[in-house]
């Protein structure tokens, strides 16, 4: 009915086929692992070009020359603005703008009024200009170019 020898190789032909399906399935194990380590180089590289263009755009170094703030906690986070605050806000908000327009010093000279209310309500900061140094830190001498010039000057032809 069949070859004799016919169950042995299907057998063998069994195991190679299972042979090349561990081969099939280590290959594509490589390729994965390569394909995640060239994701990780990406993902340096991509972070590499963040960090170049964040520090071209590093205004840290203007914090010097910028007046410090005390952290106040803002009203507005601590409660959520939905559509019932919404409309409570601008109900006060609208009666505080009528009793401001009905105020008469705000009739007579607006300008002069608003002035007047933020010397009241805000914080008067006086800065002083400190005296220019040069690099060493000494006062500038002009001595020198008073000397030069004050000599005698003759053109000749």
């Amino acid at each position: 009915m069949g070859k004799p020898g016919s169950r042995s190789e299907s057998s063998t032909k069994a195991d190679i086929k299972f042979e090349k399906k561990l081969e099939f399935y280590a290959k594509v194990r490589d390729t994965v692992s390569g394909l995640g380590a060239q994701k990780a180089i990406v993902k340096k590289k991509k972070l590499r070009s963040r960090q170049k263009k964040l520090k071209a755009y590093d205004l840290s170094s203007f914090s010097e020359f910028l007046p410090e703030l005390k952290a106040k906690k803002q009203p507005t986070s601590e409660f959520k603005l939905n559509c019932k605050s919404k409309k409570t806000l601008i109900l006060k908000e609208g009666k505080q703008l009528a009793t401001v327009l009905g105020h008469p010093a705000f009739k007579s000279d607006p300008l002069a009024a608003i002035q007047q209310h933020l010397e009241r309500t805000q914080p008067v900061i006086e800065v002083k200009p400190e005296k220019r140094k040069n690099k060493s830190g000494s006062k500038k001498r002009k001595d020198k170019k008073l000397k030069a010039s004050a000599g005698p000057q003759s053109m000749d032809m």
